[in-house]
């Protein structure tokens, strides 16, 4: 069993199919079967309509950064070994946005608007993050 000296994710029922998808390599949203809407953050029901009829979709993987940050110091913690880092908020071709970790990149070469598409970081044998890098690398 493989483990991890990061800090594990706090799942919920409603997300497991998020988690399940991503230990596979596929990245999935929600979707409103009552108004369409895409939805990401996993819930149990619609934020839009409060419909609890909500479907997985797979996501096309590929968006650009909205936001970010480059973390170039912490406490002592799990990730000290990974600084400098970036954590970006990407807005996903289907629409929503969604935090997460820039990769294969040099911090300073990021910009706002940059294509990025989806990769994956395996922590556990039960965890795997969607992580985003640069198109093409």
């Amino acid at each position: 069993m493989q483990t991890s000296t990061k800090p594990i994710p706090d799942t919920t029922p409603w997300g497991k199919p998020f988690w399940k998808a991503a230990r596979e390599g596929r990245l999935v949203i929600q979707n409103c079967s009552g108004c369409g809407a895409p939805i990401f953050y996993p819930r149990f029901c619609c934020p839009h309509c409060f419909s609890e009829n909500l479907t997985w979709v797979e996501a096309s993987g590929k968006g650009t950064v909205y936001s970010y940050t480059v973390v170039k110091n912490n406490a002592p913690s799990a990730f000290v070994q990974d600084m400098p880092f970036v954590v970006a908020v990407i807005t996903l071709d289907e629409g929503v946005r969604m935090l997460s970790n820039i990769v294969e990149c040099e911090p300073d070469e990021l910009k706002c608007d940059m294509a990025v598409e989806v990769t994956f970081e395996k922590l556990t044998d039960e965890f795997t993050l969607p992580k985003f890098k640069p198109v093409g690398r």
